[in-house]
């Protein structure tokens, strides 16, 4: 054939749809081999799609803001020197592709996907419709839940928690009364609600920050939160480092930092209390088989992100160093696959890279914990020694491990936040990395 077919991409295991937010090229425009066509966003991470093939963009088949099921025709592009199809040929390549993912459950055909924009109320995603076939939750019901995706879409996550209350007894939309009528207003704008001056600055959340934010938001609401503290002395850990770090360069050309090693602890500690490794669901306790853990990456945009560092319990320290700077090196230049920041089981954030003492982290739902360590800092402490008390100088840090209070209490929380201290306290200075 005379054209090249750009697809959206298999974006993860329980990715099936994604929001084309911005055409980096133009109908026309020459574009190279590999070269980055149109950026797409899930509800996870940003990405981009370059091209396979050197020609010139025939056809953009979706305009920026619309939601495309995985495996469908999203351009076609011209390959040099050939000739192409009729407009109207292009077109028709689109349903045999739709329609193969549709087989396999995933996404309807590409004209029901337009009927439903057509249709009065909000856009349902292929999950979230079969999610409420499977509950028997009518359309006229579904425009009643509150939705927190982009323009108010209705997420997976929405619909799962609605369903949990809908189960547990609560009060249930009414699903006689016009659409209209029942959907709730609209939140204020914040410029209506708080008083801004000549001289105040505005700043529009983007939308990774708008996604933190209803995350943040839906965890408190979630959760109740409770936060135990410990004091870990680090002097051994800090020597080894400091002794270690350079040949690990030289060696390996990688960097030795203390994240390693709190990860390393963090797993170790998972496998004494299994059930800081769990999810709630509803009223059961998930607790997971593998031990992902996740580590808050600070963005150059100011955002956050959480990549997963699977089966952590399972690499040694040098696997720990390699697969953590490799993972946040592509965090901070956006080319994170969304499978990377998925089924993370329990997370860490290093509040002292920024020089804090210590703090207390909202959790990362659906996880039931996360842990922070704080910067690292010489303090006089009294140590026990063999002639009695002393006064040293020391390098000191606090941890704190903030837990879900619904399944783990304050011996369990506590037990394990100690035995974290136990782990980085009584670290193998002889070993070599």
């Amino acid at each position: 054939m005379a054209k090249f077919d750009i697809v959206m991409p298999k974006l993860g295991e329980s990715i099936i749809e994604a929001t084309i937010t911005r055409w980096l090229k133009s109908e026309g425009d020459h574009i190279a081999e590999d070269e980055a066509i149109v950026e797409i966003a899930t509800d996870k991470v940003d990405s981009e799609i370059p091209s396979p093939v050197e020609g010139k963009l025939l056809k953009a088949l979706f305009k920026e803001g619309d939601i495309v099921p995985v495996g469908t025709i999203i351009a076609h592009i011209q390959i040099d020197g050939e000739d192409v199809e009729s407009d109207s040929d292009v077109k028709a390549d689109i349903q045999p592709v739709t329609a193969s993912v549709q087989e396999v459950g995933t996404a309807p055909p590409q004209s029901e996907v337009q009927e439903e924009h057509a249709q009065p109320g909000r856009f349902y995603s292929p999950l979230v419709r079969n999610m409420a076939k499977q509950e028997q939750i009518a359309l006229t019901e579904l425009e009643h839940v509150t939705g927190t995706g982009k323009d108010g879409r209705l997420t997976k996550d929405d619909l799962t928690q609605y369903i949990q209350q809908r189960k547990s007894g609560a009060p249930k939309a009414v699903t006689a009364a016009p659409v209209k009528a029942a959907t709730p207003a609209p939140a204020p704008a914040p410029a209506a609600a708080i008083a801004v001056s000549g001289g105040d600055q505005i700043v529009e959340m983007d939308r990774m920050r708008k996604l933190i934010a209803d995350h943040m938001v839906n965890s408190v609401k979630t959760s109740p939160h409770v936060t135990s503290f410990v004091e870990i002395d680090m002097t051994n850990i800090v020597h080894w480092r400091n002794k270690e770090k350079d040949n690990l360069l030289r060696r390996e050309n990688e960097k030795l930092t203390f994240t390693h090693i709190f990860l390393e602890a963090m797993a170790r500690t998972v496998k004494d209390f299994p059930m800081v490794n769990a999810s709630v669901d509803d009223s059961r306790i998930i607790i997971r088989k593998n031990i992902n853990l996740g580590m808050a990456v600070a963005l150059p945009s100011g955002n956050l992100i959480v990549p997963v560092i699977r089966n952590t319990d399972q690499k040694n320290l040098l696997g720990i160093v390699k697969s953590v700077n490799d993972i946040a090196e592509r965090a901070r230049t956006n080319k994170l696959v969304p499978d990377e920041i998925q089924s993370g089981t329990l997370t860490l954030t290093n509040l002292g890279s920024f020089g804090t003492l210590f703090g207390t982290p909202i959790i990362n739902q659906p996880q039931v914990a996360i842990l922070a360590v704080g910067s690292i800092q010489k303090r006089p402490v009294v140590i026990e020694t063999e002639l009695g008390d002393m006064i040293a100088i020391r390098q000191m840090m606090y941890a704190s491990l903030t837990y879900d209070h619904r399944i783990i209490d304050g011996a369990l929380g506590g037990k394990f936040i100690y035995r974290f201290k136990e782990y980085l306290e009584k670290f193998d200075i002889n070993q070599t990395i």
